[in-house]
């Protein structure tokens, strides 16, 4: 089982939009900036989020993107899946035929463990992975947690 880039820069771009819930829409670049995640795989990203309704878009001037439900309604779990990422630890992707069409002496290891990351993941909410000390720490480096969006970005623009 390995969680790629998708994933990972899906939860990371939620992330940064939980940490401004309440502050506006954040704009694609903004997030694109303070992540370091290309603007276009961004694009890629956000239109599979918006298409499982976890976020929404802003148009016009002050544009961008929010979380379309609360922090504490979305799950990591939910994040992944709408990226069609997924967290099955079998070589035969949970079908059964993992050895010549037949089931392996391991399948029912494998398919534990996808349930166990899976169960991990729908049990932590955005809201709470931002109350997390070490997440707050890297907010703060990162100028999220104490400037609001708008002065992050006349700071960006010089």
């Amino acid at each position: 089982m390995k969680l790629s880039t998708k994933g990972r820069y899906a939860v990371t771009a939620m992330m940064d939009l939980a940490l401004h819930e309440g502050q506006g829409p954040v704009t694609l670049a903004d997030i694109s900036e303070s992540q370091g995640i290309s603007l276009s795989y961004l694009e890629q990203l956000f239109a599979r989020l918006r298409k499982h309704s976890l976020v929404s878009g802003v148009r016009g001037p002050g544009g961008g993107y929010r979380l379309a439900q609360p922090a504490d309604q979305i799950t990591i779990a939910d994040i992944i899946t709408a990226v069609d990422e997924n967290v099955d630890a079998t070589r035969c992707k949970g079908r059964g035929d993992c050895q010549e069409g037949e089931r392996c002496l391991t399948h029912d290891l494998w398919m534990d463990l996808s349930r166990q990351i899976y169960d991990f993941l729908n049990g932590i909410t955005l809201a709470q992975l931002a109350q997390e000390p070490a997440v707050r720490r890297v907010a703060e480096r990162q100028g999220l947690a104490e400037q609001p969006l708008a002065d992050r970005r006349r700071t960006a623009r010089g």
